[in-house]
This record gives C-alpha cells, sequence and structure tokens, in this order.
C-alpha cells in the first residue's frame, strides 16, 4: 500500500518538498486521482492507464465514453479532469495577458500548447497583438480535416484589421504527432507575411503545436 511507502517517495509528499517538476507522469496522475482501487495503489493505477493510453496526452483527449471504461475511472474523475484542464488553459491565457507584452518565446508556446494540442483535427490560429506586443485576442479562424486547413490570406488581413493589430502571430496543430513544418506550412507561411506587409502588419512566428511538442519557423530561419 502507498502508506507503506517512505514519505519521501510519496507523490503529494515529494511534490511538497521537490516541486511538481520532480514528479513522473504516473505520480502527478496518482495525485489527480487521489485513490487506487481494489489490488491497486493509486500509482500502479496511474502506471496502468498510462500503459493504456500510452500517455498522459491520450490520457487527457480521451472522450467520456472512452475514458470512463477504464478501470478505476468514471465520470466525476472526467469532469473533474475536464476542469483541471479548462483551470490551466484559463490560467496560462490570464499569464498571457497581464504581462507588459510578449517577451517569452516558450509562455507564447505553453499557451498555444493548451490551445491547440487537444484538438483532433488540424486548427489555424493566430494571436493578435498591439504594438506593444500586447496581446488583443487570440482566435481559431480555420478548421480542416486531420491533416489539413485551407487559410485564407484575405481572412487573415481583415481579421487582423478588424482587430487593430500591428503584428501576429500564426499558429496551427498537427495532429499526427509531428511537429516538422510542411513545404505547404512554409508556403502559407511567406504568403500571409507578404499580404500583411501590404497593410503595414507584422508576421512574428508561426509556431506548429504537435502535442506538447512546438517548431517555431522564425526560430528555424523559415521566415
Amino acid at each position: 500500500m502507498l502508506k507503506d511507502w517512505p514519505i519521501q517517495e510519496r507523490p503529494r509528499e515529494k511534490l511538497l518538498s521537490k516541486g511538481a517538476q520532480s514528479l513522473s507522469d504516473a505520480e502527478l496522475l496518482a495525485i489527480f486521482l487521489r485513490t487506487g482501487v481494489k489490488g491497486l495503489h493509486v500509482v500502479d493505477l496511474s502506471r496502468h492507464l498510462l500503459k493504456h493510453f500510452g500517455s498522459l496526452h491520450e490520457v487527457f483527449s480521451a472522450d467520456c465514453e472512452i475514458f470512463c471504461q477504464q478501470y478505476g475511472l468514471g465520470k466525476a474523475k472526467y469532469v473533474q479532469l475536464q476542469a483541471c484542464l479548462e483551470m490551466s488553459r484559463r490560467y496560462l491565457a490570464a499569464k498571457l495577458t497581464k504581462g507588459d507584452g510578449l517577451t517569452s518565446s516558450s509562455q507564447t508556446k505553453d499557451y498555444l500548447i493548451s490551445e491547440l494540442k487537444h484538438e483532433c483535427h488540424e486548427v489555424f490560429a493566430i494571436l493578435f497583438l498591439d504594438n506593444q506586443h500586447n496581446i488583443i485576442c487570440f482566435k481559431k479562424l480555420f478548421f480542416g480535416t486531420i491533416d489539413a486547413a485551407t487559410v485564407y490570406p484575405r481572412v487573415v488581413v481583415e481579421s487582423a484589421l478588424r482587430f487593430k493589430a500591428a503584428a501576429i502571430i500564426l499558429s496551427h496543430n498537427h495532429p499526427s504527432g509531428i511537429a516538422e513544418p510542411s513545404l505547404a506550412d512554409k508556403q502559407i507561411t511567406q504568403r500571409l507575411i507578404k499580404a500583411l506587409a501590404l497593410v503595414d502588419i507584422r508576421v512574428l512566428d508561426h509556431i506548429i503545436i504537435a502535442g506538447h511538442l512546438t517548431c517555431s519557423l522564425a526560430e528555424r530561419g523559415d521566415m
């Protein structure tokens, strides 16, 4: 039983003494689950669930029916998980918009991950910024299939003008889990840069989200 473990190895005590970053995926999930089931203490249950789903990302992405089919889970746990995910997303959004401007690439990526990582189909979205790089708003503009979303430069330009943006950050997800940009990704980025330059709006970056992975075209030198 978990209570028989050394105190420093128990997930909650370990988090308090060493911080959340010191915990494994199974230990973090165990804290969320709180209790095990007959024959399995909570950490072993967490390991079983991670093995079944494949990763934390897949646990979080599972729909209600699939989630609730697993031993030790149910609608109450599903509701708790969705609430935790939404609180995390809102926290990152508030953290991103609270400062004087966008100064952290990692902070921006964390926010975009929270918004796009659970999308099952490709979604093309934009962060609209003022001339101090403060966030005006975040909008998902185009929705596609499992591997593509059609992007219309005219709609992007119209949206940027409507929000009075001075700069934007492009983003879209790869449901495949591969963050590497395609030739089409690079081509649409260049088309948007040229279209927005005509109205003096800068494209600062195009960030691809693939689960917890990201790829910045600006950092790669592809812009």
